[in-house]
């Protein structure tokens, strides 16, 4: 397996199965003298973790953060600081639950990636999917952590990300209620306090009939300075378009208007411009914050689809990997929704992009 890790100056490198022992990340490329602890890490970790409500999977992982290397702390500092040298995290599993998966070893999951794994490298683990597993996306929210120090260093408290779902299934949420400051007031995540109420009702049924349901998940990141990107190759919004496309079960990512904007007219969507106080203001964000793959100093909007989680109790049509046909129910703890986790993975995913090109961007600028 050769591609585990991404970005260029800011790298992020992520190791471990689900059923393994632990899992973790090497970051490589952070500056020197930021000021780094577990708990600033660990602050993104609860928000991913799972267990936290009936709508995600009862998995119960503490998920608590280790720093094994990368900062110091003596006495002239004021608590420990990155060294400029690998950052290594790790998380251990403590509450894996392998007996879970025997019924399916010999038996191809629709949906997962057993059969591909398995045709690639000519083995798989059975057991949550091992690397394929969305417990990995614990090892980008940690990164993520350590990312989110790196753009306060640059930029203070002026740089922010947010994120929430604003779809579930076909239900999407009405955007003249969205309020961002309601998404850490729901299990959805959700900028629409009124949908959540219909929701809850949905998702439960689906889980209670052993059916799950796919998500939209927006992420934006307002204070972003324009500058920021590397045609032609390297732009910024294909480097998060990866970054977002990369995360387990997405399945379509768009930035600003996205699809939408095949609809309009060139008059429409383009985003006119007035002089402003400290550069030009835009009348509008069709771009998403992005012009020739640069930032344009607007929030950065992004959104990405999430499909319905493939682990199910209702049987589905598979094959062994001896080539017979059978049926198959997934077993276990699973998430009826996975697109309510992806929510702060994305924040995570936003993070780690923004400080990499934050880091390319001085180098070549200054």
């Amino acid at each position: 397996m050769s591609d585990n890790t991404f970005g260029k100056m800011f790298r992020v490198t992520t190791w471990g199965e689900s059923h393994g022992p632990a899992i973790g990340c090497v970051i490589d490329g952070c500056p020197p003298g930021i000021r780094l602890t577990p708990e600033m890490i660990q602050e993104a970790l609860d928000t991913r973790k799972p267990g936290t409500s009936k709508f995600v999977t009862q998995r119960k992982e503490p998920d608590k953060v280790q720093i094994l290397s990368g900062v110091f702390e003596d006495d002239r500092t004021d608590g420990p600081r990155t060294t400029g040298t690998p950052i290594s995290l790790m998380i251990e599993n403590v509450d894996q639950r392998s007996r879970d998966y025997a019924d399916i070893r010999d038996k191809y999951r629709p949906g997962h990636a057993d059969y591909t794994y398995d045709a690639k490298y000519g083995v798989r683990d059975y057991r949550g999917g091992g690397r394929s597993s969305a417990r990995e996306t614990a090892s980008r929210v940690a990164a993520g952590g350590v990312a989110s120090q790196v753009l306060k260093s640059l930029y203070g408290e002026t740089l922010t990300i947010r994120a929430g779902m604003v779809q579930m299934g076909p239900h999407t949420i009405d955007r003249q209620r969205m309020d961002w400051a309601t998404v850490n007031d729901n299990p959805f995540w959700c900028p629409d306090p009124l949908a959540v109420k219909d929701w809850e009702a949905i998702l439960d049924s689906a889980r209670k009939n052993g059916s799950s349901l796919g998500a939209m998940i927006e992420v934006a990141a307002s204070g972003v300075p324009a500058g920021l990107g590397a045609p032609v190759y390297g732009k910024i919004d294909t480097e998060l378009g990866a970054a977002l496309l990369s995360i387990n079960a997405v399945k379509g990512v768009e930035i600003g208007a996205g699809m939408a904007a095949a609809a309009l007219t060139g008059g429409d969507n383009v985003d006119e411009l007035r002089a402003g106080t400290g550069g030009p203001k835009f009348l509008s964000n069709n771009a998403g914050g992005v012009l020739g793959g640069i930032s344009s100093g607007q929030e950065i909007v992004a959104r990405f689809a999430v499909k319905p989680t493939s682990s199910i109790l209702t049987p589905r049509k598979t094959v062994t990997a001896s080539g017979q046909n059978t049926e198959i129910v997934t077993k276990g703890r699973h998430d009826p929704c996975v697109g309510i986790r992806a929510v702060p993975v994305a924040i995570a995913m936003m993070a780690c992009v923004l400080a990499d090109h934050a880091l390319r961007h001085r180098g070549q600028c200054g």
